[in-house]
């Protein structure tokens, strides 16, 4: 804190008006602020002593603030506060043992003085050169004066009772000093309870806030029933967890859920890893969002010594969120060449850092190829435990996905501003690619075959516009025409 030493200031007996705010002399105070307004945060000269074993003095260094506040005069305190003029007073400067006029009310148990100072904006956690904050030196005020008034003001402006001095002691540690003060361990025991219950209402609220923003993403998912109930899970428990070391209860940490999602191509596997990413890091599990996915061509060196330091860069891209491993099955060939394959030495390097809670892994790709890389690792079953099997989508979930991909398109889409016509309901949309697909080309493409048939429609509507076409509503609808038009060209 920067104090003015003009020298308009020294000339004009500063020690006068720090006597006047420590006697109380309220005419006094107003008398030398209206002569010399600099006199507002002026630090007193008075020597002090500093070191008894070399006898060092040194200036005590406080302002009237520091004063009236220590002494209890409310009405200068207020004064100085409210003063109108040029110069703010400085509610935070320290003397020379860095004490603010919020730890002299403290110390001296002045509660009215304290209450105002707090009602301007004193911070209430403020330390000194020795660490402690009010409320520290209020305790000590009360054990020696047997008054708890002046901690039960701190306590209500929610002083913190777990806050450690430069000796590692809390004002509650001071406190156990004296077993024999009720009052102010009942003073302490009703705050902490108090603290305790509104910090628990604060994490329910957070808690539902959170559980809408999970359950807003899962309405995007189509089917996966499965799956979208243990992310209900997971979410609800560790949000819990979070309630209950609010409320100050000890609780072992999660350990990281590694997982493996089994299941062909588009079935919604990179998405769900995504919006797991966004889960995990919401409640608190990782530091971030990001999922870094990865293939064996980011991982897998085509020489001796490559591999390694490849797939650690790529770990170490990942920490903090989720290493999503596509096509995990092409790390271990179905037959061994002739040659070395670095790709089980690329799983391997993945295994050795899946317990060291840096990041979550999930491993991706075909339920039946994926067998070689689970019976490849003897760890394997250990560090991975949960499986996920995404099923292919039926007609009627891939019509329910057109709709929502319709619904929510991004600015910079080509579909953006696009629409379905009435008529396109979900039923008619899964009836026609009932008949439009194949059973393989649904199994093959799953929710690939979406977006592909919707820029197909579009096209189809551009095609038969004609340019003296300006009805807003008639451009930009796609109708069951242009999804069939489009569903004929993607099949040829």
């Amino acid at each position: 804190m920067t104090l003015r030493h003009d020298k308009r200031a020294r000339s004009a007996n500063p020690t006068s008006i720090h006597d006047c705010a420590k006697s109380g002399d309220i005419v006094g105070v107003r008398n030398k602020l209206q002569e010399n307004p600099s006199l507002l945060n002026y630090p007193n000269d008075t020597p002090v002593i500093v070191s008894f074993r070399l006898f060092a003095l040194t200036q005590l260094a406080q302002t009237p603030l520091h004063f009236s506040a220590g002494c209890g005069h409310v009405e200068i305190v207020k004064l100085l506060l409210d003063w109108q003029g040029t110069e703010k007073v400085e509610l935070e400067a320290k003397n020379v043992f860095g004490d603010t006029p919020l730890h002299m009310a403290a110390k001296n148990g002045c509660s009215i003085a304290a209450k105002v100072l707090l009602d301007h904006g004193a911070f209430v956690e403020a330390k000194c050169d020795i660490g402690m904050t009010p409320l520290h030196l209020a305790v000590w005020h009360s054990l020696s004066e047997e008054n708890c008034l002046i901690v039960k003001t701190l306590l209500e402006y929610n002083a913190d009772c777990s806050v450690k001095d430069n000796d590692g002691m809390t004002p509650l540690d001071y406190l156990s000093k004296a077993p024999e003060s009720k009052k102010l361990w009942e003073l302490f025991h009703c705050h902490i309870e108090a603290q305790r219950m509104r910090r628990a209402k604060e994490e329910y609220n957070e808690m539902k806030e959170k559980m809408t923003e999970l359950e807003e993403a899962l309405t995007n998912l189509v089917g996966l029933y499965e799956l979208k109930l243990q992310l209900r899970k997971w979410a609800k428990g560790m949000l819990l967890d979070e309630m209950r070391r609010a409320l100050g209860l000890k609780i072992a940490a999660r350990k990281l859920p590694h997982m493996a999602f089994l299941g062909n191509p588009g079935t919604g596997k990179t998405m769900v890893a995504r919006i797991l990413g966004r889960l995990l890091h919401m409640v608190g599990i990782l530091p971030t969002d990001k999922v870094t996915e990865v293939q064996r061509t980011d991982l897998v060196g085509e020489f001796v010594g490559h591999t390694g330091p490849k797939t650690r860069r790529k770990i170490k891209e990942a920490e903090g969120g989720i290493l999503f491993v596509d096509e995990a099955y092409r790390l271990i060939p179905m037959q061994k060449a002739d040659d070395k394959d670095y790709g089980l030495e690329a799983l391997e390097e993945i295994m050795s850092v899946m317990d060291s809670g840096k990041v979550v892994v999930i491993f991706a790709g075909y339920s039946e190829p994926m067998k070689r890389v689970i019976s490849s690792n003897e760890g394997f079953c250990r560090r991975v435990t949960k499986f996920f099997f995404f099923s292919d989508f039926s007609s009627e979930e891939l019509a329910q996905i057109l709709h929502l991909k319709l619904k929510y398109q991004e600015e910079d889409s080509l579909l953006y501003g696009f629409k379905l016509h009435p008529l396109c309901t979900v039923d008619a949309i899964s009836n026609l690619i009932e008949r439009g697909t194949t059973e393989k080309q649904r199994k093959d493409m799953n929710g690939g075959l979406i977006d592909p048939l919707l820029v197909n429609a579009r096209e189809n509507l551009d095609l038969r516009l004609d340019f003296d076409c300006t009805d807003a509503d008639e451009l930009l609808t796609i109708t069951h025409e242009d999804l069939e038009a489009g569903l004929w060209s993607l099949s040829q």
